[in-house]
């Protein structure tokens, strides 16, 4: 379905595509996004921290450069939200590293830009995550939530969306799921009693586009995504293994402490996308309440797993139609 083209101001009236800007457009979820808004006929833009490395895979965008530590001031967005209606931020970071903290990432450069967004009548979507809470003891999630408050604050015209745990090929967290399925034994944290609403990352970009496509983004501050089935972790273990082979794992009930420590390490040796912040998550509903995903898809969303469509790759992402695309957290920084 084609997106609907804006106004254009002028002597006479005129139209034009609906112009996009997608920040972290190379990433997990970002090409997904990409992928949507091209296949309706948007003219896009991709923000990106290495623009050279992708123009092969995107010749249909221009790519500019995107350094968010850099972007910590309204007046610092100005190039990049030239002649665009809409920007789409999903850039975020599993882990800090040298020069990129979650305070600059999660929270500092997303105010600035939805200050910047309001200043210029940009509308603004942004991808955080289900789950964040008041007092989190984990400053992955604490710079998400601070970030959520200071867009809300701007006075832009913004869409907050807060998907559930994506599945989908290329995705860090996803592979590292699935290959954890494939294992003959699962530990299963006896914390771990949370709800998922796992959902595909492809029906994540196609919400994307149905969000930029509306003239306006009252109606939908805050949007939680999820699928239609409720899983706890144990059970989509299952479910993921169930697609590569009909033995089951055995799992295994591990104490609080090993989980805990266990996704310190995690966080200090990088060896997983597991982290301090995703075991406090593990311990909460990752349900969207309500979920909005049917009302934007105009359809259930796909099953995760053997079923869901499968993803294209980057270089194909402009030649695919909207229905044929296949962690909580957002795709690695631009």
């Amino acid at each position: 379905m084609p997106l609907p083209t804006p106004r254009v101001s002028g002597d006479a009236e005129k139209t034009s595509p609906l112009r996009v800007l997608v920040l972290g457009g190379t990433g997990f979820i970002g090409r997904h996004a990409v992928a949507a808004l091209h296949a309706a006929g948007a003219q896009l833009a991709i923000g990106s921290r290495h623009p050279e490395r992708h123009e092969a895979a995107y010749p249909f965008a221009a790519l500019r450069p995107a350094r968010f530590e850099q972007l910590l001031h309204p007046d610092a967005w100005a190039t990049l939200l030239k002649d665009v209606n809409v920007v789409v931020n999903c850039v975020g970071i599993l882990r800090q590293r040298p020069n990129e903290s979650y305070e600059h990432v999660h929270h500092r450069a997303p105010a600035a830009l939805a200050l910047a967004c309001a200043k210029a009548g940009i509308r603004f979507i942004h991808t955080s995550a289900l789950g964040l809470h008041e007092g989190a003891k984990s400053r992955f999630l604490s710079s998400k939530l601070l970030g959520e408050r200071a867009i809300a604050a701007s006075g832009s015209d913004y869409a907050i969306v807060r998907p559930s745990l994506l599945d989908g090929e290329g995705g860090f967290g996803a592979r590292w799921l699935r290959g954890l399925s494939r294992s003959p034994v699962h530990g299963i944290p006896r914390g771990a009693r949370g709800g998922i609403a796992a959902m595909t990352a492809a029906d994540l970009g196609l919400a994307f586009a149905a969000l930029a496509a509306f003239p306006s983004l009252s109606a939908h501050r805050e949007v939680e995504l999820g699928g239609t089935r409720r899983y706890g972790y144990a059970e989509y273990l299952r479910e993921l293994r169930a697609d590569c082979t009909g033995t089951r794992a055995l799992q295994l009930p591990l104490p609080n402490w090993m989980a805990r420590l266990g996704a310190h390490a995690c966080d200090l040796t990088h060896f997983s996308p597991f982290s301090y912040g995703h075991w406090i998550l593990l311990q909460r509903d990752n349900i969207p309440s309500p979920n909005r995903l049917p009302e934007l898809l105009g359809r259930e969303p796909h099953a995760v797993g053997s079923k869901a469509p499968r993803e294209p790759g980057p270089a194909r992402a402009g030649k695919i139609g909207p229905h044929d695309l296949p962690d909580t957290t957002a795709s690695r920084s631009p």
